[in-house]
């Protein structure tokens, strides 16, 4: 089942500085795709293009219309078009994962993760960040999914940047998203740590059905973990397959010299 179809996308900053030039991309759910490409090839604005925290200047994002209406039609619908509050709807059920984790750091863990959950309370609640017992049990159970359970009552700024990380997965995962949107999330770990983190955002994913696409720093975090890979140059696709098709004159065109 496609979960996600971009038609021709472009995105200018200003009239001479094309950022994405034509993207095309059809993402099955479940799948787990890695994202590479120089620095400022487009990556970060094609994430933020698909929930629309950076709006597209042409071209069609596709998704099922179930993500915002709950129901099972099978029909798609143009994010691109998409009013404030089916955005907002959107959202909800769409993760962002920094590269900086976005966690707020004078609070603890627990009030972090349960952060997650705004998208579905009242203004009120929301506001007064009043939460029941349920979701608190749901915070917690999240946390022990990123091995972090004992952590929960710490403040956030005490943690490393890799326990920081699964945080903000943990939060993430509060909000029972259908699709993952992480942005180069490991870019500020060591190798280690980041395996680590994309090991559990993988088993995660893997577990709920998540769809996830991931921009990563590493060619060799990104055909250790990409079920399938996209290579941009210049704001284009200009691979798209397996890890085993990702050949050296392939990241030679990705990456020259």
């Amino acid at each position: 089942m496609i979960i996600l179809e971009i038609e021709d996308l472009h995105k200018f900053y200003n009239a001479n500085t094309p950022v994405l030039r034509g993207i095309n991309l059809a993402v099955r759910r479940g799948e787990f795709v890695g994202i590479i490409g120089l620095s400022g090839s487009g990556k970060s604005t094609l994430l933020r293009c698909i929930n629309r925290l950076v709006e597209p200047t042409s071209g069609r994002i596709r998704i099922p219309m179930s993500l915002v209406n709950g129901k099972a039609d099978g029909m798609l619908a143009d994010v691109v078009r998409f009013k404030r509050s089916e955005l907002r709807l959107l959202r909800r059920k769409t993760g962002m994962i920094f590269q900086q984790f976005n966690i707020v750091k004078r609070l603890s863990v627990i009030e972090n993760v349960l952060s997650g959950g705004l998208g579905y309370q009242s203004l009120l609640r929301s506001t007064l960040r009043r939460f029941t017992q349920e979701e608190r049990r749901k915070a917690l159970t999240n946390l022990k999914r990123v091995g972090l359970l004992g952590q929960a009552y710490r403040r956030a700024d005490e943690l490393s940047g890799g326990e920081q990380q699964r945080v903000a997965i943990a939060r993430t995962l509060m909000q029972e998203p259908a699709l993952i949107l992480a942005d180069e999330p490991v870019s500020s770990l060591d190798p280690k740590l980041s395996r680590v983190v994309l090991d559990i955002l993988k088993r995660v994913c893997r577990e709920d059905g998540i769809t996830a696409l991931v921009s990563l720093h590493t060619l060799e975090l990104t055909r250790e973990y990409a079920d399938r890979i996209v290579g941009l140059k210049n704001g284009q696709i200009v691979f798209d397959g397996s890890a085993g098709e990702l050949t050296d004159s392939v990241v030679e065109e990705i990456y020259p010299r």
